[in-house]
């Protein structure tokens, strides 16, 4: 059977389209391959080992990972990781939702407050992190000034172990708001108007809406930004360093930091390899039961 002049011609022309597209895709691959997955293989190898940079690569087998498990301080910064995530993901859940169905409203000016909420997502953490430090400081900083105008004494933010950790949430909330805005807004957006519509018509009040329309409507995003907020929280670093430094007395010591430390500060590079990987393996843990539940949110739609 011989093949028409036309199917020739669309096979080649597919063939084409194929090589041009691995063409362009190769850059970005080769970059992927040699900035993330040969470090990643490396580190994985280091963290059987022992490694200070300043001497041989020195194999010890699971050491490192025996080690983890009596690290007292690697423990408390588990622990504080889960404080953290404690507070900062219904903060920024509910949050969220309630500035996007604000946001969501057809008025004038709305994209100017849309835009002046998402500010805060680009700025650079570390920069929000060191101007968030001025302004906690305790004698002078503009939150306290503002505290007393209305009486209230505020406390020395940073400088307490009871209130530095609420101090990187309210930063970490402040900077994380407009990301997760915009994923709800797109959320809203895509719930048909007509339920809300034939709701109005049946008699629903508006928090009855809410409860029945909205609610479900969002149960996938809802699920989309808990997760990342999680592996977020899993990820806190850039706060904890620039305005605490883990401290004060390690209250706001993370697992990244521990990794930073023990890999930069002690050049303990193998044992903090072996930090990095039990991390990884948590976040994808929660990845994973990510998909699991948003298979089943979509099954049950």
């Amino acid at each position: 059977m011989q093949t028409s002049p036309v199917n020739s011609r669309r096979s080649r022309l597919l063939r084409h389209e194929s090589t041009m597209a691995y063409w362009l895709i190769s850059p970005a691959m080769t970059l992927f391959l040699i900035f993330t997955i040969v470090p990643t293989i490396f580190a994985f190898f280091l963290s059987f080992s022992n490694y200070d940079i300043l001497t041989p690569i020195k194999w010890i087998g699971l050491q490192n990972y025996e080690r983890l498990l009596t690290d007292t301080l690697f423990a408390r910064g588990v622990r504080n990781v889960a404080f953290y995530a404690l507070l900062y993901v219904p903060i920024i859940i509910g949050s969220s939702v309630m500035i996007a169905l604000a946001l969501n409203r057809k008025r004038p000016g709305m994209v100017i407050f849309r835009t002046l909420f998402y500010l805060p997502s680009v700025t650079s953490s570390i920069a929000a992190a060191t101007v968030w430090t001025w302004m906690l400081q305790k004698d002078y900083g503009l939150v306290n000034q503002g505290l007393a105008i209305v009486g209230i004494h505020g406390p020395s933010w940073l400088a307490s172990s009871d209130y530095a950790m609420y101090a990187i949430v309210i930063v970490t909330v402040w900077q994380g708001l407009g990301g997760n805005i915009i994923v709800y807004l797109a959320g809203l957006q895509g719930i048909p108007a007509y339920l809300y519509e034939a709701a109005g018509l049946d008699g629903a009040s508006p928090l009855q809406q809410f409860w029945y329309i909205t609610v479900p409507g969002l149960r996938t995003t809802t699920f989309f930004v808990l997760f990342m907020s999680l592996i977020g929280a899993f990820q806190l670093f850039d706060q904890a360093y620039a305005m605490t430094q883990g401290g004060p007395g390690y209250a706001t010591t993370t697992a990244v930091y521990q990794i930073y430390s023990n890999g930069f500060n002690q050049l303990r590079m193998g044992y903090a390899a072996a930090q990095a990987f039990v991390l990884a393996v948590a976040i994808l843990v929660v990845s994973l039961i990510n998909n699991r539940l948003n298979k089943d949110a979509d099954l049950g739609t």
